[in-house]
């Protein structure tokens, strides 16, 4: 059963900056938490989707890195019951599938970024500072 989850509204003076990492394989996690902390940005990491629905405080979160293929909920799922709850938090899709239908299913849910894995770190530093910001890194 899905939590009540309920973002809360942000002004354009103080959004949120904590990005949330979710994604199943704790390696991969770990290494995008890393590489996001390393450059200056706040994250908090989930193993699934349900774990996200359960503890994130949408309040303080302004991304997530998420993985379209998780145990359970799928990201593409996850982020569906998102936008029925009105969330406001951009979306990075990460994944290790090649597949263009998917990835079209994703952008047309207004994620920020698509990133196939393994991506370039600069690719998903950008992405994420564009989701935070509404403009890429230079």
């Amino acid at each position: 059963m899905l939590s009540a989850w309920a973002p809360e509204r942000h002004t354009l003076e103080s959004p949120p900056r904590k990005v949330a990492v979710v994604d199943d394989d704790l390696g991969m996690r770990k290494s995008v938490a890393r590489l996001l902390n390393a450059h200056g940005f706040e994250t908090e990491a989930y193993a699934s989707a349900e774990a996200f629905l359960n503890r994130a405080s949408p309040s303080v979160i302004g991304c997530i890195v998420l993985d379209i293929h998780l145990e359970g909920m799928s990201g593409i799922e996850l982020w569906h019951h998102m936008k029925r709850s009105n969330s406001q938090i951009k979306v990075v899709f990460i994944t290790a599938v090649d597949d263009d239908a998917l990835e079209s299913e994703a952008v047309k849910a207004g994620c920020v970024a698509y990133l196939r894995k393994p991506f370039p770190a600069d690719s998903l530093i950008r992405a994420v500072n564009e989701a935070l910001t509404g403009s890429p890194a230079e």
